[in-house]
Formats: structure tokens, sequence, C-alpha cells
């Protein structure tokens, strides 16, 4: 099967998002089982919960880290696919009654109310090994030992001191009022690891190119801010915005008694709060000039996004 090739291009920052998009897809819908395979029902399952939906900021972080670091197009195509498959196991299992208990995901009901309990459980494990194997692919460019890197990378972000560990503590911190550093640190572990994650790969796969320390202190800031604001724009979307619109059910925290950076600073001051974020991300990456440009617009994209 040909690999996809997304040429690094001065396109406008639209027609590049919509071909990056167009990438992640085709390459998603190519390599995940297909829904005919055994056993069918866990494949079908697995498939609705990763197409169809979902703006694809991870894969699209990796190829903009990898197009600044000279990383062949498809192996940060791949590395964020890897990213993106643990993001979509992430949903399954935080939609489940024994976490959020949510019935509606990108529009759609959720994994479990479609599928069951049980094999939403199973779709979101398989979905976890899945990702690792698309990095052990003999995608261009990265040798084994960086591959290796890359899987580690991944590894620390979806586990106890990433991903998993910030979702242990939102589910304690329900119906108790946190302080401000302690949301900022549930959330650089919940949503920003793996947001980090992402531009640390696609970097990676630049590694053998033009990835140095400078560029990877950079991209370190440019990650923290991207995730903070990425964080507080999306609880001011949850508290203002329609299940229509989000393409998830609205207002979920504060019913579960959850502080969001709107409980914690008011509307206004959160969304002021997003901007510096985006002004953070921007300084963190200017040293690149025109060469960090997807990046300075993938971060405008999350911190003004509508839904």
């Amino acid at each position: 099967m040909s690999k996809p090739v997304l040429a690094i291009s001065t396109a406008p920052f639209s027609e590049w998002l919509n071909q990056a998009q167009s990438h992640v897809e085709r390459l998603l819908d190519q390599h995940l089982p297909a829904a005919s395979e055994p056993p069918a029902l866990l494949h079908e399952a697995l498939r609705y919960a990763v197409m169809d939906g979902g703006k694809r900021i991870r894969p699209l972080l990796a190829l903009a880290a990898g197009e600044l670091c000279g990383a062949p197009p498809v192996s940060a195509l791949y590395a964020g696919c890897a990213v993106e498959l643990v993001h979509c196991y992430s949903l399954v299992h935080d939609d489940m009654p024994c976490m959020d208990d949510d019935v509606l995901r990108r529009g759609k009901a959720t994994v479990h109310v479609a599928y069951g309990q049980a094999t939403a459980m199973l779709v979101g494990d398989a979905l976890q090994a899945e990702a690792f194997t698309w990095l052990t692919r003999p995608i261009a460019g990265v040798d084994g030992a960086i591959a290796l890197r890359m899987m580690a990378a991944l590894a620390q972000a979806a586990g106890a001191q990433g991903m998993v560990g910030g979702q242990q503590m939102d589910l304690l911190a329900e119906n108790s009022a946190l302080a401000l550093s302690e949301l900022q640190t549930l959330h650089r572990k919940k949503t920003g690891a793996l947001l980090s994650a992402s531009v640390t790969l696609g970097a990676l796969c630049g590694y053998s190119y033009d990835y140095e320390a400078g560029m990877q202190q950079a991209l370190s800031r440019y990650s923290a801010a991207v995730g903070l604001g990425f964080q507080i724009a999306d609880d001011v979307l949850d508290a203002t915005a329609d299940a229509l619109t989000l393409g998830k059910t609205p207002g979920k925290d504060a019913v579960q008694g959850k502080s969001t950076y709107v409980s914690l600073l008011g509307l206004e001051a959160a969304k002021a709060a997003a901007q510096q974020c985006l002004v953070d991300a921007l300084a963190a990456i200017e040293r690149f000039g025109a060469r960090g440009a997807r990046l300075a617009d993938l971060a405008r994209l999350i911190v003004d996004r509508k839904n």
C-alpha cells in the first residue's frame, strides 16, 4: 500500500489544514482494521470511535513540528496518528459511566451508548495497543533508536505521569475547589501531555535533519502554552456553547462540581488567560520566523476555536 505524501509548501494555512486533515483521515482509514474483519463488532466500534470526527489537532501539531525540524512529512504523519489513537482511546474511556458518564461525543452517541460498556472498554484497550504499532512501522527517515525514543515519549505522556494520572486527579477533584496551580497541574497531565507529545514526536522525526537542543527548549515552551490555552478555551466553550456547536454535552464540569478556569477566574478573565497563552506560544517560536508559521497558525486555531 502506498504511503500518502504531504508536500511541504507555502500554501495558505486553510489549504494546508484541509490537505493535512485529509491525509490523516486517509491514513487512519487505510490502516485501521476493516469492520468486516473478525471480531467484526470490535472493529466496527473501533472505527466508530476514530473516524468521522475530531479536528485532528494532535496529528496537525506533529506535522507542523516535523516540518519545522525538516522531517519527512510521512514520518510525522504516522507519529501524529499514533498520538491521535491514544487520544481517541482516552475519549472512549472518559465517556464511560464510571468516568465522566457522557452520552454525546463528536456529535454522535458515545461508544458505550452505541456498543455497550464492555465493547467500549475493549475499544479503548485496542486503540492504545494499536497506537504503538504505528511507531514500529518502517516510516521514512526514522531509525530504530529514534523510534524507541518516540515510543517512550508517547508512553510517558499517556501513562500515570501524564494523561491517565491527570484523569485520576480529575476524578478526585469532583465536588472540590482546586487552587489555580492545582488545576494547571491537573491539565498539564490530562490534556497537555498528549499535545506536547505530538510536538515532540513530530520533531523527533526530524532528529537526523534539523532538530537540536535549542529547538527542543523552544518547542517545550510552545507546547506548554498551547496545552494550557487549549484547556482554558475548552472551559470557556463548555460554559458558553451549546451541544450542537460543541458536539458533546456542555456544562458537565459544573454539574459534576469540577473546578475550571471559568469558575476560578470568571469568564472574561479566563478568555484573557487563553489569549495570554497564545502570546506565550507565539513568543516561544518567534526565533524560527517563517519556518514556525504552521505552529503559530495552529496555536491560534487551538485558542480561538469555536468548538
